[in-house]
Formats: C-alpha cells, sequence, structure tokens
C-alpha cells in the first residue's frame, strides 16, 4: 500500500504503471486494476472557477487515508492500493486524486474503490478554495458524485 500527499502536479497512469512494475507482492495475482482519476473541473455551483488551493493538515491527512485504506483492505479482498493526493494551488484539468485497486477480481477492485474515494471526499481533512473571477470562495460541503446530485 502506498498513500502520497504532493504538491506537484503527477501523471495518474504513469503512477499507475510505475508502480505495478515495481510491485513484488502482488505480481501474477491480480486479475483486475480499479482505477479512479479526478481531475480539477472549471466550474462548480454555477460558476467558472478558474484555479484551486488544496489545503490539508499534515499528519492527520496521510494518517486518516491510511485509515481508509486499511479498512479496504479488511473489507474487500484487495491486493494492493495507490493513493495519490494533489495539494497546494492547481488549474483546471489538473489531475488531484488517483486511486488504483488491484484485486483478484474485479467487484472487490470496484467497490474498494469507490469506498476509498467516497469516504476520502466526504471525511478527510481535505479543505479547497476556488479561485472566481470575481474573487475567492472556500468550498463548504463537496459534490454527491453525481451531476443530478442524487445516488
Amino acid at each position: 500500500m502506498k498513500i502520497k500527499i504532493v504538491e506537484q502536479s503527477f501523471m495518474p497512469l504513469q503512477e499507475v504503471d510505475i508502480y505495478q512494475q515495481t510491485a513484488t507482492t502482488f505480481a501474477g495475482k491480480f486479475g483486475a486494476t480499479n482505477i479512479f482519476i479526478g481531475t480539477m473541473r472549471d466550474f462548480n455551483d454555477g460558476n467558472s472557477v478558474k484555479g484551486l488551493t488544496l489545503e490539508y493538515y499534515p499528519g492527520m491527512t496521510e494518517n486518516y487515508l491510511e485509515k481508509i485504506a486499511n479498512t479496504a483492505m479488511e473489507q474487500w479482498k484487495i491486493l494492493d492500493i495507490l493513493l495519490i493526493h494533489r495539494v497546494g494551488k492547481l488549474s483546471p484539468n489538473e489531475a488531484i486524486v488517483l486511486i488504483a485497486v488491484w484485486a483478484s477480481h474485479r467487484g472487490d477492485a470496484f467497490d474498494a474503490c469507490r469506498y476509498l474515494m467516497e469516504d476520502l471526499k466526504s471525511k478527510a481533512p481535505f479543505w479547497k478554495k476556488e479561485q472566481l473571477a470575481t474573487g475567492s470562495r472556500w468550498v463548504k460541503t463537496n459534490t454527491s458524485g453525481y451531476e443530478s446530485g442524487k445516488k
């Protein structure tokens, strides 16, 4: 399991490839890799967003991410997890988060990846400040994950 918080931009698929190529614990054992890549949109709540500053609580955030990754490993038959989250200043189209889950079977990989993303999005100690054309604002709540706002 690898969890990283980074301040520089990263290439999600390259990170997955590098991690998978160097993994020795699950080589030849996985039949499924589920990957979620979250990128910065240029809109939110009806406004154009020019940039985003992501803040976090060092130590606490990493511990929380490790806790939910361990929970996923216990709940599903997961071989490994790679979780990378961006902090600092971001521009539209930049990757914010990468979650990759390796498992023998797709159901475990899909379910664990969704659990990790939904928990991270709703509970992990990250704070977002959006830069708009008219100033800036703190994001008070995250989206539901569906365009309609419903599950």
